[in-house]
C-alpha cells in the first residue's frame, strides 16, 4: 500500500510560492550556478525562504523570475540592470493584472444597471 499523502502536501505542490527547491536544483532547473542565484539574491531581485537548517530554498515562481534574469545575462546584460529590468517587468505584469481587474464589471454593477 503506498504512503498516505499528507492533506496539505498536494496544496503546496500546486502553490507557486512554496520554497521546494534547493539551491542545487533550483539552478540545475534553469540552467545557470548556485553563484548567479546568490548574485540575484544580492541584488535583491528574489529571497529565497531558509530552511531550518539555514540552506536556501527557491520557489517556481522564484524560479520563473531568475530564469528571466539568466536570460538577460546570457544577451550580455549587467546583472545589476538585468535584475532591476526583471523587477520593473514583474510590476508593469501586475499592475496590468490590477488594471484589467478593476475595469472588469462586477455582477452587482450589472444588476443595479439593469433596474
Amino acid at each position: 500500500m503506498p504512503p498516505e499523502i499528507p492533506p496539505n502536501a498536494t496544496d503546496r505542490l500546486d502553490d507557486d510560492d512554496y520554497p521546494a527547491y534547493t539551491m542545487g536544483r533550483a539552478a540545475e532547473m534553469i540552467g545557470a550556478t548556485p553563484t548567479f542565484l546568490r548574485a540575484i539574491g544580492e541584488a535583491r531581485l528574489i529571497t529565497p525562504l531558509r530552511s531550518e537548517g539555514g540552506h536556501r530554498r527557491y520557489s517556481r515562481y522564484q524560479l520563473r523570475i531568475a530564469a528571466r534574469a539568466r536570460e538577460l545575462v546570457d544577451d550580455g546584460m549587467p546583472i545589476d540592470a538585468a535584475c532591476r529590468i526583471v523587477i520593473l517587468e514583474d510590476q508593469l505584469e501586475e499592475a496590468l493584472r490590477l488594471n484589467a481587474a478593476l475595469r472588469e464589471p462586477t455582477a452587482d454593477a450589472g444588476e443595479s444597471a439593469h433596474s
